[in-house]
């Protein structure tokens, strides 16, 4: 059956249309049984009651329905730039992608991020171009971007009939023939007709290109090309999907799910163009004992590997662990093995999630996507299966949070009500953490942006009604050295009547930005057993976190052993691993510490009229800007800033735009404070 299964996740900038063409494809599968609109708040996938306060998508809902006998696990991810984890550990899942581009917006900043991050993982995708029935939409410049922008080689299997508010269809142009759809049924019935004599030679001009690009991959339909005969329908739909998943073709389609045009040949096309679990480049792995790379053939009957890529609590079943099964299958009641934390756990009940409403499954197979109840230790990026194959998959890799807030509990009743509320959002989100100021006691939690912050803290109050204070958004800073230092720090002390001892000499150096923290031994294994190596490594890593100065975490600095002088008498772990750490904070003291501050990319879209005083605002606060493009009605706008100085914009770019303007922002890099 994995033949006619497809995992798919569907990916775009804010507001492209994402949740609204979800919400299209379940009402035409039959999953849901009236159309729900986003900006009416009752969109099925966006069922956070923030996300339908807000009118966006915050966290990534799983659902499944079925399409011309095929099973489609459909993930919806958020297209915000600070749920940036949620989008990561989808892609990290799926077989084939859906992205949606505006017509009228084309290839916004967002897109862009998503669609590099959908290449790292390998994803195949097709791409749906919407809004055709908005003012200034434009499908062939859109195209050209696709192709400028993503780097992507774009090639369209659908042309529109009309634009704007004339538009009023698609040709098919694999089959040759126009589709409409009618109004009247919420486009339920569509209309086949021949294509129209006035648009026959564009038809036939970009048919031409369809096969034209279909023949460089492959011989069959070059030979008939050439030959003049006709090209089999299924032979062009074959040759395209073997292309979409050799990632070397993206089909564009296009619509305007709004008004419930377009959607019905775009699941088609999932299923006759997206992977099935069985067709994508085998998952890899990291085999423990023989040390390895393996790769993960995706077969029912193999030995059970499944990752846990998101954590949801919920108040009645506890945690809710969303599982991709690789390899092997998991059955109700069954132990699970948790391969990272060497746990044994029970799958109490599987799911098969329909967004927040679920059926029950008997067991969770290689290729599918469900949720299994009673997993209590496991966390987002665990690897599970059995103890005779501990094999783990290559972890998620997150972002560094940049923003932080202080929040206590109004009175002591709700300090442990706010631990475990902290506890259940750091288990459900990776980007988001919390630690203890050592020196205020307060509660520092940190997230991606203010957007990202203001959801988690308004769930924490009113989701699970802690009554607790929240300061200001702060910025977090880190601190690195400047010079190279050599130092030598010793360290004596009498615990239980026994004298601990060690001397140890260290090297601290910059290393160039983003290269991150660094620990090399360069003192012969000989010296020293095996034990006392490992604690001064131990030392070094955990005084990372804490600072230099300001007690910000330390980045790339280099830290290297060059000497140490060892006692079998009162040489103790505990002694080198405390030596290493002092070592390591005198010599960052010496070596001019410096205070690096979070620089953000900034993506602006404004109307032309507003641009220059747009400008001139990112600049006022210490931005660069790096490009600029025009379009028909809108300028984009590419820049710089320090976070410090963006707090509060989207407040002063609304009053500077008539509210016309967008923004949205991402870390970049971190750089030398300034002032």
């Amino acid at each position: 059956m994995l033949e006619r299964m497809r995992n798919i996740g569907i990916m775009a900038h804010i507001d492209a249309g994402k949740t609204t063409t979800t919400e299209r494809i379940l009402y035409y599968t039959g999953k849901s049984h009236k159309i729900g609109e986003v900006d009416d708040g009752e969109a099925v996938m966006d069922w956070m009651e923030q996300e339908q306060e807000r009118g966006i998508t915050i966290q990534s809902a799983a659902t499944t329905t079925y399409w011309r006998e095929h099973q489609i696990n459909i993930i919806d991810t958020p297209g915000h730039v600070d749920f940036t984890a949620e989008v990561e550990r989808s892609l990290r899942v799926l077989d084939g992608a859906i992205g949606i581009f505006c017509a009228v917006g084309g290839v916004e900043p967002q897109t862009e991020t998503v669609w590099h991050q959908a290449d790292r993982y390998r994803v195949p995708r097709i791409g749906f171009i919407n809004k055709m029935d908005r003012v200034g939409s434009d499908f062939f410049g859109v195209l050209e971007e696709i192709k400028a922008k993503l780097g992507a080689n774009p090639v369209a299997i659908q042309l529109p009939i009309g634009k704007e508010s004339s538009f009023e269809g698609v040709i098919d142009l694999v089959e040759m023939r126009e589709i409409r759809w009618d109004a009247s049924t919420d486009g339920e019935e569509m209309i086949y007709g021949p294509i129209a004599k006035e648009r026959e030679s564009l038809a036939q001009q970009w048919r031409e290109k369809l096969i034209d690009a279909l023949s460089s991959h492959s011989e069959k339909i070059t030979d008939l090309y050439l030959n003049g005969e006709e090209i089999p329908l299924d032979l062009i739909r074959r040759e395209l999907r073997a292309a979409v998943i050799a990632r070397t073709l993206v089909p564009i389609l296009c619509g305007a799910s709004r008004r419930n045009m377009g959607v019905q040949p775009l699941i088609d096309a999932v299923v006759y163009y997206l992977p099935s679990p069985d067709e994508v480049i085998p998952a890899l792995g990291h085999h423990l004992k023989k040390e390895e790379e393996v790769s993960v053939p995706c077969d029912p009957k193999g030995t059970p590997l499944g990752l846990v890529f998101k954590i949801q609590y919920d108040r009645e079943a506890g945690s809710l662990c969303y599982v991709r099964m690789y390899s092997g299958s998991i059955k109700v009641g069954s132990v699970v093995y948790n391969i990272g934390k060497k746990k044994r756990e029970r799958a109490n009940r599987i799911l098969r999630m329909h967004s927040n409403k679920s059926e029950p499954m008997d067991e969770l197979s290689a290729g599918d996507i469900g949720v299994i109840i009673g997993m209590k230790l496991a966390q987002t990026g665990d690897t599970i299966g059995s103890e005779g194959w501990p094999v783990v998959l290559e972890r998620m890799q997150f972002p560094e949070p940049v923003i932080s807030v202080a929040i206590e509990p109004k009175t002591l009743s709700e300090q442990e009500k706010l631990k475990e509320v902290l506890e259940i959002l750091a288990k459900e989100d990776p980007t988001f953490t919390t630690k203890e100021n050592e020196e205020t006691g307060q509660l520092i939690i940190s997230g991606m942006g203010e957007l990202h912050l203001d959801v988690l803290v308004t769930r924490i109050l009113k989701e699970y009604n802690v009554g607790a204070k929240v300061g200001n958004p702060q910025v977090t800073y880190r601190e690195s050295v400047s010079k190279t230092v050599e130092h030598t720090q010793t360290f004596s002390k009498v615990i239980a009547g026994k004298e601990n001892s060690a001397t140890l000499t260290v090297r601290v150096e910059s290393l160039p930005r983003g290269s991150g923290n660094r620990y090399t031994n360069g003192v012969k294994k000989n010296r020293a057993p095996e034990g006392i190596f490992d604690a001064i490594e131990r030392g070094v890593n955990s005084a990372f976190p804490s600072g230099i100065v300001l007690g910000y975490p330390c980045i790339d600095i280099g830290v290297t052993l060059i000497d140490l002088q060892y006692s079998e008498l009162t040489g103790t772990e505990l002694a080198f691993e405390a030596c290493a750490s002092m070592g390591f904070d005198e010599a960052c003291r010496m070596a001019n510490p410096i205070l690096l501050e979070p620089i953000m990319a900034v993506n602006l879209i404004c109307p032309k009229e507003f641009v220059g005083d747009v400008i001139s605002l990112v600049i006022q606060r210490g931005g660069l800007v790096q490009s600029r493009d025009s379009k028909l009605t809108m300028d984009y706008v590419k820049a710089q800033a320090p976070m410090a100085k963006m707090f509060g914009f989207m407040t002063s770019l609304r009053s500077v735009s008539q509210g016309r303007a967008t923004f949205s922002m991402e870390f970049s890099h971190f750089e030398k404070k300034t002032n």
